[in-house]
């Protein structure tokens, strides 16, 4: 087996029975961070890393994510899981060619969400969401790297929160060929009943404000959490109050009790 193979079979077993947590880097530097910090796994977050580029969530281009799912895959030892949005797609055949594209890059794992960036019409169609998912699953057999695919409903994300509709998308994608499932944003209600409907296969979890601790997930039978651009989130939170501080205060009270970071990256 190489490095590549290695990765993503460690990823595979990583779902297969209890619950971890993989939090998601912006950069090359906080993933190096997270893996020493000892997580397991990690992600990339879409937001995170629009926002390290100057840009909004969801208007960085494929070729740009590519690259980025390339430099945080090479700064770590840990399976990388990418945010790699709707596949930079909306047909199937596409979608699937563009998700060949990742599995080359040493990814470990990828999602596909069904949202369309519409606000009248948030959601792709039921049947054009599950054929998107399985042109994905297509892709990844094809490629023979067996990089673990998640199945993402948005309704929650998108102002649709309705949990029917969601359970129906996820179990819609399992039988399309996801190994993992996730919806994200829905309350810690529909938890379990995400849980009991897709079983036996993974759930992954958003955690993005502190609504539930890692044991209650795993109680209640999530696999996996993730916390999408929350840390990226953190981090520019106390950049800008900082330097707001400074802007119109002229004053610097932030700069007090600071990480050693260089600390954190002097020994690899």
């Amino acid at each position: 087996m190489n490095v590549h193979d290695d990765r993503v079979a460690a990823f595979h077993h990583l779902h297969s029975s209890g619950c971890f947590v993989m939090p998601n880097p912006w950069d090359v530097g906080s993933a190096r961070a997270l893996e020493r910090l000892g997580f397991q796994a990690l992600a990339t977050t879409s937001a995170g890393f629009a926002w390290t580029v100057g840009r909004a969530d969801n208007q960085v281009t494929l070729d740009q994510t590519l690259e980025h799912l390339r430099a945080v895959v090479d700064a770590v030892g840990v399976p990388v899981n990418a945010d790699f949005e709707g596949g930079f797609a909306i047909d199937p055949q596409q979608v699937g060619a563009n998700v060949k594209l990742a599995a080359a890059t040493g990814i470990a794992g990828l999602s596909i969400e069904d949202s369309t960036g519409s606000e009248a019409h948030p959601l792709h169609d039921f049947d054009l969401a599950v054929e998107r998912v399985r042109a994905a699953r297509q892709a990844i057999d094809e490629s023979g790297t067996g990089v673990v695919l998640t199945g993402r409903s948005e309704g929650f994300v998108v102002g649709r929160p309705d949990i029917d509709e969601t359970i129906r998308r996820l179990r819609a994608y399992a039988e399309a060929g996801a190994d993992c499932l996730y919806a994200p944003r829905v309350g810690g209600e529909h938890v379990a009943a995400i849980v009991a409907a897709v079983s036996p296969k993974p759930v992954n979890l958003l955690i993005n404000a502190p609504f539930m601790t890692v044991p209650e997930a795993a109680g209640l039978g999530v696999r996996r959490i993730s916390v999408g651009g929350t840390l990226a989130r953190t981090a520019w939170g106390g950049f800008l109050q900082a330097a707001k501080e400074i802007a119109d205060e002229g004053t610097f009270t932030r700069f007090e009790r600071l990480p050693d970071v260089d600390a954190l990256f002097q020994h690899r």
